[in-house]
């Protein structure tokens, strides 16, 4: 699919998948970071890659989808996995240092570099003074929900874990900047993200060995179930929906809806842990809805 044939705006399918991705992305970083107790960041990062790259691969197959035929896109497949990869090294590493609300605060700095970025392999997708304003006023919802965490650190080397995790949002915003200024930008979606999935499973797990992590070799029911949601929920399901999306509509569109994820881990939290929803996270839900309306106008 070119740029004349991709939507410019989302539609109500558009906004139900993305809604439901973020959903899933909020939950996330609250399952990697209670897995590493029993895991290594980087054996969980490129075991889930493994996994979720199997599935991939078996999804498309039972589809007839083909994978392996030669379409140019091998040289824009690999850097996108090696974005992906250090990306998530970023993320798994930097939870050992910070909490998982205040990484998921820092990720989600990628729509500034995807909206940085997009204008000069699309320009149709150029943002706006309005647009812009709204893309501001998203962001600022969300560390508004979060800025009662920020006032003292939980842990001396907490400044470690917040810089990679603003590592891991240049390296999504890359990703997605990637995938559509390279032949990628018309590969199927199950191929997109087999590159990443791929790449990263090689390059996360030779980290791993070359770091001395040990490797997980008792897997508790809790473990199973932590990393069973990453690898097939969020890796397999989530991923393959948002590299479709990718290829459909304007990225610069999707990437601020990805500022809802934050917020949605809380509301996860509020519903699933009974904890309780403060004042503070119902106005950032209101300057957020807000944001985005004006980006998708």
């Amino acid at each position: 699919m070119n740029a004349a044939t991709r939507q410019s705006h989302l539609d109500a399918r558009a906004i139900a998948i993305l809604l439901l991705c973020c959903l899933l992305w909020g939950i996330n970083q609250v399952a990697a970071k209670a897995a590493l107790t029993e895991i290594g960041p980087l054996w969980q990062a490129g075991l889930r890659s493994v996994v979720a790259g199997l599935l991939v691969w078996l999804w498309a197959a039972s589809r007839g989808i083909r994978l392996f035929e030669r379409d140019g896109s091998l040289g824009g497949g690999l850097l996108a996995g090696l974005l992906f990869a250090a990306e998530f090294a970023c993320i798994f590493v930097g939870l050992q240092y910070t909490s998982a609300s205040r990484m998921v605060v820092f990720i989600y700095l990628s729509p500034f570099v995807v909206a940085l970025g997009m204008p000069w392999i699309a320009h149709g997708e150029k943002l706006s003074a309005r647009q812009w304003a709204g893309l501001v006023v998203a962001f600022a919802a969300v560390a508004f929900a979060f800025a009662e965490g920020f006032s003292s650190p939980s842990t001396p080397r907490q400044w470690w874990g917040d810089l990679l995790g603003v590592a891991a949002a240049v390296l999504w915003g890359g990703t997605t900047l990637a995938i559509r200024g390279t032949r990628l930008s018309s590969a199927a979606a199950e191929k997109t993200l087999l590159y990443q999935l791929g790449v990263s499973a090689v390059a996360l797990c030779a980290a791993a060995v070359w770091a001395g992590e040990p490797p997980p070799v008792h897997w508790s029911p809790r473990l199973l179930g932590l990393f069973g949601f990453q690898a097939v929920i969020v890796s397999f399901a989530s991923y393959l929906a948002w590299f479709w999306l990718i290829r459909h509509y304007a990225a610069t569109k999707l990437a601020v809806f990805t500022l809802s994820t934050p917020l949605f881990g809380l509301l996860a939290g509020a519903l699933l842990l009974g904890e309780g929803i403060s004042a503070r996270l119902v106005a950032a839900l209101a300057a957020l809805a807000a944001g985005i309306v004006l980006v998708n106008r």
